[in-house]
């Protein structure tokens, strides 16, 4: 079985519940792989990065393999607004999506799928085309100051893979959904003065494990989710926190996707 999301922000958990923790989130458009079923709830595997988690049936749209298989090769517009309305062609509902929410089979203004109809006339990109490395601080300023929300991946809020994911989703470059995943994609930089604006910093814990992304900057500043998307002084030692005065996240591993 297959479905996409038809609403604006679709919380996603790691256990079939609604007490469980939210681990992502679906925005309108995006599709999945549903592999398992349990009560009201569907383990998904979202195809734009293969990330599995729970879902409320009541909260998607069930779709074709044939619809499915057309959407994994079909362009992918996103749209490129923090926030902006779409109509729903069937009985002329009108409600919010935000940015960088998918809009598929897009073409002059309308986008369909099954036997949804809807029409669009915001502010959209390819995302499936890449966009020069300067568009990225651009992108990532449209999140400044959204409040950190765990498994959040909108400027209402967001976490610190989710806010570098949908930066990189909307310049045409895929990301996985967590830290340690995108840790393991692109080129490792040796060091901090070879990073250039765009590039991924990483950070670890005490134990050694990946819990903390942002996007380097001009200037020794970096942009990152904590407690808001935010900037802050960065160097080889990690990130120093312009309120606090001091570190707060140590540097383990630069890496260049682009």
């Amino acid at each position: 079985m297959y479905g996409i999301c038809n609403l604006s922000i679709v919380p996603c958990r790691k256990e079939p519940s609604d007490r469980s923790e939210m681990v992502t989130q679906l925005l309108f458009g995006d599709f999945f792989e549903i592999i398992e079923t349990s009560g009201n709830w569907c383990r998904i595997k979202i195809a734009y990065d293969h990330y599995e988690c729970w879902t409320d049936k009541k909260q998607i749209l069930v779709i074709s393999e044939q619809t499915y298989n057309i959407l994994l090769v079909s362009d992918d517009f996103c749209t490129n607004e923090l926030v902006q309305v779409i109509t729903n062609n069937s009985n002329s509902q009108i409600f919010p999506i935000v940015l960088g929410s998918s809009l598929p089979y897009f073409d002059a203004g309308e986008c369909n799928f099954e036997s949804q109809s809807y029409t669009y006339d915001g502010m959209f990109v390819n995302c499936g085309l890449p966009s020069p490395k300067s568009d990225y601080i651009e992108t990532a300023m449209m999140y400044l100051h959204a409040p950190y929300l765990w498994g959040g991946k909108t400027p209402f809020g967001i976490d610190c893979s989710g806010f570098t994911q949908m930066v990189y989703k909307l310049n045409g470059t895929k990301l996985f959904r967590d830290a340690y995943q995108q840790a393991e994609q692109g080129e490792t930089l040796s060091f901090v003065e070879e990073a250039e604006p765009g590039d991924l910093a990483f950070f670890d814990n005490d134990e050694g494990r990946i819990i903390h992304v942002g996007i380097v900057m001009n200037d020794n500043k970096i942009i990152h989710a904590s407690g808001k998307v935010r900037i802050d002084g960065f160097d080889h030692q990690g990130i120093f926190n312009n309120d606090k005065k001091n570190y707060t996240h140590r540097l383990r591993i630069l890496k260049r996707v682009v």
